[in-house]
């Protein structure tokens, strides 16, 4: 890519490269003495070969990319395996040694660069046999695939005829006897590239995010011309005989109606669906949105279609109706940030993985739950995935949604709770008053978030009410009761709809107790950065005077920052980074045919790093300067002096990214001096502050959906409270418990709720971030991807865990 070039290996750098983030000791959270370093495992001696087969998918050359450059660096010989499977029975020049500079330029290419193509032949023992010879003759004996269940499946059952397929060459006298004992075995690590997220074992597949991404860009414009004209609109998504996309571009965008596969409307649905529209037209909703899957089936197997879908509207109701089917349009595209940031951990685990393989080793699958990668049994996830089918194609829907995992299950709760509002008849009355108010700067998503704590509440008998301006809005009576249509279509919108201040509540103490007194509120959701959970931490200490304050409360992170504590994800951070990678895209562009550039760019954060360490993996920065990684003018002279050798060769562009809080003294301008001084003759410098765009803008589908689901939690956690902190003879709820006052995040692999007292001790509150924050781990990525020499710490790798629910014997059982 862009700052990426022809240099020369690791081991043969010059001094002042030899990068080690101080050994990463003062901001890798306190690492244990025993932690395993990944510069303890060579691939001296190791063939390893890299192919993407089946459907293409935005990110797989990310994965490409980082599986080359990882191998090149602990020292194996990396193989491009072009065309997949066809190109491995083939051989010839599908089969290619490649270098580090073979894979620059490629990070923000969607597809695959290295080709795909279907091959019955391989499907064939004789195709399979050609294959093992091709290999045999590069000396390839461990294989990094990237594909869907099929592809993986194949490779699996290539793993298990090696050795037969060994011998049966040796004793055609294709290969010399000594050669069956030299690649006696073959290793395999998968990588599911596909944009159907339809592979059980992991949160998300490589693609699926991107693919989100052109979804959701459609629905957005043709919301705009359906509001114009009063029009239906029935789109049709992808995913084969996955719902995944359906289903959380729905939950994104706020349809009217969904059809996926897993979940068939029950009988008589075509009813429903126009009594449905009927209402929101009553209610002046001047369009509608039908998202249809396209494998969507009813309750008899049947498929439903978006035509059928359409002429039922059109007859039925006369609306005018459009159909658009979206296609391959969703596999197209540059891959977004998360999938970038995804393929790349994956591809340098999933070299990990073949270091530690043994002959023993089973294949496996490197996978994503939570925000943590784990490494699964390649055969129990294709049989998870298979078992899916099997359930579908006997009508039993609720194990098919069941078995494609818990994240897929709460998106469809989550949507079948927020999508049709129960008749006032139906609703439970709980008598409790519920606010909702954003604080702290805006962030994308903070929207999603609200209607979805508007929509929950309301579901669950609450009567909701939305504050305004933040806590200087409390405080001055700006409360109104917020009804379930009074949220149609925020999804989508960037900003805060309701107004939010960084204004703390202190000194409006007396004033917002008097508001919460008037409008009896009985619990409060914020939705904020750091100010939020300061604001929480302030309204919890002033319930020994203000009985009012002795309520329940809760907290939603929302900023782009990411630096509130107790969780790893904030709403918001998805969209900023997204900005950040694409403008480093455009930036980069922007120098295309010029002479050699480095661009030196400011992103926002305050003192978290985040933006700038994340959004430096996800565009393929040399370096980014962030403030918990401390660096001195010897390291700014050792970044200088790299890119100086890089601008020496082929190379053309560099990219330097800068967190605003970094450090004091060396301020943006000073590293902009710095690199154009040190690069007179070599490069010119130019230099960009991103600025409050990064604010701005559509929210993401990340964070879309993560402001939906996490506030729908929040909400259902608040109703919990508020049952058990009603005193019935005093007619009043009354919570004065620390776990009364809680913060709802991400950690690691679920979400929790954690009372904000209890996080103080994890907060550094001078520099407003947490004292321990996951993504520093994954720093050293970036430098190595970058080609530093750089200490990485990989204790959490090389644990193979089980598909929950399919351990081995399970599945032995079941198949036998």
């Amino acid at each position: 890519m862009a700052s990426e070039g022809k240099e020369s290996k690791p081991d043969s750098q010059p001094a002042a490269t030899q990068f080690t983030c101080k050994d990463l000791a003062a901001s890798a959270t306190h690492q244990p003495t025993d932690k395993k370093l990944f510069e303890n495992l060579s691939g001296a001696g190791k063939v390893i070969g890299v192919l993407t087969s089946g459907g293409d998918a935005q990110g797989m050359n990310a994965a490409v990319r980082a599986v080359v450059r990882m191998g090149i660096y602990v020292g194996a010989k990396m193989y491009f395996v072009y065309e997949g499977y066809q190109g491995m029975v083939d051989g010839g020049n599908n089969i290619v040694e490649v270098t580090w500079e073979c894979v620059s330029s490629i990070l923000q290419v969607g597809g695959t660069v290295i080709g795909s193509a279907r091959c019955q032949a391989f499907r064939t023992r004789e195709g399979r046999l050609q294959a093992a010879y091709n290999l045999i003759q590069k000396g390839i004996t461990n294989l990094c695939v990237i594909g869907g269940d099929g592809s993986l499946t194949g490779a699996n059952l290539f793993r298990e005829e090696w050795s037969g397929l060994l011998e049966e060459l040796a004793k055609a006298g294709k290969i010399e006897k000594e050669a069956v004992k030299k690649y006696a075995y073959l290793n395999i690590v998968g990588m599911v590239g596909s944009i159907d997220n339809d592979f059980c074992g992991t949160d998300m597949t490589i693609g699926t995010d991107s693919a989100l991404h052109r979804i959701i860009e459609v629905v957005d414009a043709i919301m705009t011309t359906a509001q114009s004209h009063q029009r239906t609109f029935v789109l049709e998504v992808m995913g084969r005989h996955c719902g995944y996309l359906a289903l959380v571009s729905a939950l994104a965008c706020g349809a009217d109606w969904v059809f996926i596969p897993e979940y068939p409307p029950e009988e008589g649905w075509e009813k429903l669906l126009c009594t449905k529209l009927l209402e929101n037209r009553a209610n002046k909703k001047r369009l509608n949105i039908i998202i249809v899957a396209e494998g969507a089936i009813d309750i008899h197997n049947k498929p439903i279609t978006s035509e059928k879908v359409k002429d039922l509207v059109v007859k039925q109701l006369g609306y005018d109706t459009r159909v658009t089917i979206l296609g391959h349009v969703q596999r197209g595209g540059t891959p977004s940030a998360f999938d970038r940031i995804l393929a790349s951990r994956m591809g340098v685990d999933a070299v990990l993985a073949l270091l530690e393989a043994t002959a023993d080793t089973p294949a496996c699958v490197v996978s994503l739950s939570g925000n943590q990668s784990v490494r699964l049994p390649l055969m129990e996830c294709v049989h998870m995935t298979q078992e899916v089918q099997k359930a579908m194609d006997n009508c039993q829907f609720a194990e098919a949604v069941k078995l494609r995992g818990r994240s897929f299950e709460n998106n469809l709760n989550t949507y079948k709770l927020l999508s049709q509002k129960k008749p006032d008849s139906e609703l439970p009355k709980s008598n409790f008053n519920v606010a909702i108010m954003n604080v702290g700067a805006p962030a994308a998503g903070m929207n999603a978030a609200v209607r979805s704590a508007v929509r929950m509440g309301i579901s669950e008998g609450h009567k909701m009410f939305a504050v305004n301006n933040g806590f200087e809005g409390f405080s001055k009576g700006q409360i109104k009761e917020i009804t379930w249509g009074g949220v149609g279509g925020w999804t989508g919108q960037g900003g805060s709809i309701l107004g939010t201040k960084r204004t703390l509540p202190a000194k409006y103490l007396e004033t917002i107790a008097e508001q919460m007194r008037i409008h009896n509120i009985n619990a409060l959701l914020v939705i904020g950065g750091f100010e939020a959970y300061l604001g929480l931490l302030e309204l919890s200490a002033a319930r020994e005077k203000y009985e009012e304050f002795c309520v329940p409360m809760v907290m939603v992170p929302a900023t782009v920052s990411n630096n509130v504590p107790g969780s790893d994800f904030s709403i918001g951070a998805d969209t900023a980074l997204n900005t950040i990678t694409d403008t480093c895209d455009r930036i980069k562009q922007s120098a295309s045919g010029t002479k050699r550039r480095v661009f030196i760019i400011e992103t926002m954060g305050g003192y978290c790093g985040y933006l700038a360490s994340m959004g430096g993996l996800a565009a393929g920065a040399d370096v980014a300067y962030i403030f918990e990684e401390e660096f001195d003018i010897r390291e700014l002279q050792a970044n200088v002096e790299h890119l100086t050798e890089k601008m020496k060769t082929s190379i053309q562009r560099g990219l330097v990214l800068r967190n605003e809080n970094c450090n004091e003294n060396y301020t943006t301008d000073f590293i902009y001096q710095l690199y154009s001084e040190e690069g007179k003759g070599i490069f010119d410098c130019r230099k960009n502050v991103l600025g409050h765009m990064q604010q701005g803008g559509a929210p993401s589908p990340f964070d879309r959906n993560f402001g939906t689901k996490i506030s729908a939690k929040a909400v259902l956690w608040l109703s919990e409270k508020l049952k058990e902190s009603y005193r019935k003879e005093e007619g009043k709820v009354f919570a004065n418990t620390d776990d009364s006052v809680c913060l709802l995040g991400m950690r690691t692999r679920k979400l929790i709720f954690q009372p904000v007292t209890e996080l103080k001790s994890e907060t550094d509150f001078e520099h407003r971030i947490p004292k321990e924050q996951w993504w520093l781990k994954l720093r050293p990525l970036m430098k190595i991807l970058a080609k530093y020499k750089i200490s990485y710490d990989v204790s959490d790798s090389g644990q193979l865990e089980h598909v929950p629910g399919c351990e081995i014997g399970q599945i032995e059982t079941q198949t036998a």
